[in-house]
């Protein structure tokens, strides 16, 4: 089967899943999750808390949507392939996010639904997702942070990844289902290095920023 390989460079290659030598790949896109969510107990209400990683301003399609945005206005393509890569991994952690939603609300009656929070939702939506935050709020694009400067655009990601880490780590406080802990780890991790990686990319676009104001 066909699959589509997400490059580091921010570039697209259709191959039969196989990636050349040497080549680096940051993530690859294979018509599979990127971590497996196999969640056997329904539980509408911890659906409610995840909710927020789904459309809420911490959250995965947030994310996405910022880093895909701030990407042209990076400098090089240095920033512009980081931007891109970890942008279209937060799209994958959506998928994630979207598959866990799916399988704790999946059969639930309007009953357990209404009795979760979920009784407005149902009532527009049936068990659709629809994304919003843990309140219900709609997600909404003042949720996406630009501002012209790469530096702060930059910094404003680092604080997006330390937001998001934290919510991992609150929502793995309200529950000890390990079909629904062993994802909410994998997505605190991948949080923990998109910040490192954020980090690096503005130190090195600060130390030459000082270099050329010296020269």
């Amino acid at each position: 089967m066909p699959v589509l390989h997400i490059l580091g460079h921010g570039m697209i290659h259709h191959g039969l899943g196989k990636i050349n030598k040497g080549e680096n790949i940051m993530w690859k896109y294979e018509k599979k999750l990127q971590y497996p969510v196999n969640i056997k107990k329904k539980d509408p209400k911890l659906a409610k808390y995840i909710l927020t990683q789904y459309g809420g301003p911490a959250g995965e399609l947030a994310a996405a949507w910022q880093y895909l945005d701030q990407r042209y206005n990076m400098p090089d393509d240095r920033g512009k392939a980081l931007l891109t890569d970890i942008g279209t991994e937060e799209l994958a952690h959506v998928e994630i996010i979207s598959t866990m939603l799916y399988q704790l609300t999946k059969d639930a009656t309007p009953e357990e639904m209404k009795a979760a929070g979920f009784g407005e939702q149902y009532a527009q939506f049936g068990n659709d997702l629809f994304p919003s935050d843990s309140f219900g709020n709609p997600f909404t694009m003042a949720y996406i942070k630009v501002s012209g400067d790469y530096i702060a655009d930059i910094e404003s990601n680092m604080g997006a990844e330390q937001r998001a880490r934290a919510t991992y780590e609150h929502l793995m406080d309200l529950t000890n289902d390990p079909d629904v802990l062993a994802p909410l780890a994998f997505l605190r991790e991948r949080e923990i290095v998109h910040y490192q990686r954020f980090k690096e990319l503005r130190n090195y676009y600060l130390k030459n920023k000082i270099e050329a104001e010296k020269n």
